[in-house]
């Protein structure tokens, strides 16, 4: 699937989100956690999904921000997801970047996301993370460790280009990933955070394209100064670069990303 990040359009309500996706003829959308479908609020997610759905549009993921630390926070962080009807949940390695993390720090971080795993597992949804700058998968070594240390089936990744780092680079920890990984954040950053069009790095993106396995889900992210108006174009972009690299790309509703839960 194509599809968008509502934290793309994080100041905007989720009826905007989700004209704007279906405006774009893109087919899915990332819900996020932090403004347009809060963990403590499961009637708020029923409600997008529904909403998302009628529009006729899939529930890629639930985008939350569960950063592995508090098991409290995972019951309710599923139970929004699963009322969003998504087949994934988004989450983050921790609060503390791989070079300085202690043993007891990884440790506490694996034990908290096979919690999650564990409870995802019942109504078959996957748990991936994101590559994230100061968390525990801000290194390929580092997220391929965590995964070990999970040992859960429905663990996986999430893939974006790392901050900062060349085509060829970033490119590398994409393909020391890609067997684990369920969905790419599309954007174009450089240098650093500079928020630039994917045509800008297109390079990067048509390389990554050519990696990719068809069923993947491919969701739109940060465009320039958060313009709504960026997201058709961009889109447009995205599929051609897609449709290019992998002529049967689908653009479909069958990718899930879900994984079966543990016999």
């Amino acid at each position: 699937m194509i599809g968008l990040c509502s934290v793309t359009m994080r100041r905007h309500p989720a009826a905007d989100v989700v004209a704007v996706a279906a405006a774009a003829g893109l087919t899915a959308i990332e819900w996020a956690g932090d403004h347009h479908v809060p963990p403590s609020a499961p009637a708020v997610a029923a409600a997008v999904g529904v909403r998302t759905r009628d529009a006729g549009l899939a529930v890629a993921a639930y985008g939350s921000y569960y950063r592995c630390t508090d098991p409290a926070d995972a019951a309710g962080t599923v139970a929004a997801a699963v009322a969003l009807g998504a087949p994934r949940i988004r989450v983050w390695a921790g609060t503390t970047g791989s070079a300085d993390a202690s043993p007891r720090q990884r440790a506490a971080v694996a034990a908290a996301a096979r919690r999650i795993c564990d409870e995802a597992a019942g109504p078959g949804l996957t748990v991936a993370f994101e590559c994230h700058r100061d968390t525990l998968t801000d290194t390929p070594a580092s997220a391929l460790a965590l995964l070990a240390a999970v040992d859960r089936p429905n663990a996986a990744m999430y893939w974006q280009p790392p901050n900062d780092l060349p085509d060829a680079a970033a490119l590398a920890t994409l393909g020391t990933l890609l067997p684990h990984v369920v969905a790419v954040h599309a954007f174009s950053w450089w240098p650093g955070t500079r928020r630039l069009r994917l045509a800008e790095r297109g390079d990067l993106w048509r390389a990554a394209a050519a990696l990719l396995p068809g069923g993947i889900d491919v969701l739109l992210e940060f465009v320039p100064g958060d313009d709504p108006a960026l997201i058709a174009p961009e889109a447009a972009t995205l599929r051609q670069i897609l449709g290019h690299a992998q002529p049967g790309f689908s653009t479909d509703r069958g990718a899930t990303g879900r994984v079966p839960p543990p016999s």
